[in-house]
């Protein structure tokens, strides 16, 4: 799928959704402020997050860390829309940057006026973007020297019951979610090519998973 008409469907999907998006997902987007404290970014410190729909994510780490920048990338302009009014209300505008684009390339240079980053996190994105491994490859070249990318989304379930796993997936469908259930091994391939060492941890009996890639 090209990102013009991905982008016509996410703004489909979240023209009126993204109202009540923050409300409705805190229950079942498992592992998110898990992923926000490893951070743990430093003074001066930059992060991009890549699919940052309402700006949920960067206002909380932004709280997180007071003394770090931040830089927000989604492909709904309907998503962005909310973000910025949230990062506005928030009085973060000055800390918070946030630009249209597309997750598979971009480039942080034309958008942000950054050559890289310290961080770069996607939060239940990967599993919503139809070329992911893209994504994954675009964020750790937009990764500076020791830079590290930080992952969460939907895990593969193994350890829950079989038809919680099949209603599930079922309902994710409805909304264009498909939990990426090689996400390790092709993290696993894209450090080695890259020489970036790997932490990859299963959540609530692989309802969720969290990665992070640290480049060497």
């Amino acid at each position: 799928m090209s990102a013009l008409p991905h982008a016509d469907l996410m703004d489909g999907v979240y023209r009126h959704q993204r109202h009540v998006y923050d409300l409705t997902r805190k229950y079942y987007l498992l592992g998110r402020d898990r992923l926000i404290a490893g951070l743990d970014l430093q003074h001066g410190g930059a992060a991009l997050e890549l699919g940052c729909g309402t700006g949920r994510n960067l206002v909380q780490a932004a709280a997180a860390f007071p003394q770090a920048g931040f830089h927000g990338l989604d492909i709904s302009a309907e998503m962005l829309a909310t973000a910025s009014a949230t990062v506005g209300r928030r009085g973060l505008s000055g800390r918070v940057a946030l630009a249209r684009g597309d997750a598979t390339a971009f480039d942080p240079a034309a958008l942000f006026g950054r050559a890289g980053f310290d961080r770069v996190f996607v939060s239940y994105s990967l599993s919503m973007i139809p070329d992911w491994q893209r994504t994954i490859r675009a964020a750790l070249a937009a990764l500076d020297e020791g830079g590290s990318l930080h992952i969460v989304d939907f895990g593969r379930q193994e350890g829950l019951p079989a038809w919680f796993r099949t209603a599930l997936r079922a309902w994710l469908a409805k909304f264009h979610v498909t939990p990426r259930d090689s996400l390790r091994e092709v993290l696993e391939s894209e450090c080695r090519r890259v020489d970036a060492t790997l932490c990859f941890d299963s959540l609530f009996r692989g309802y969720a998973v969290h990665a992070v890639a640290t480049k060497r």
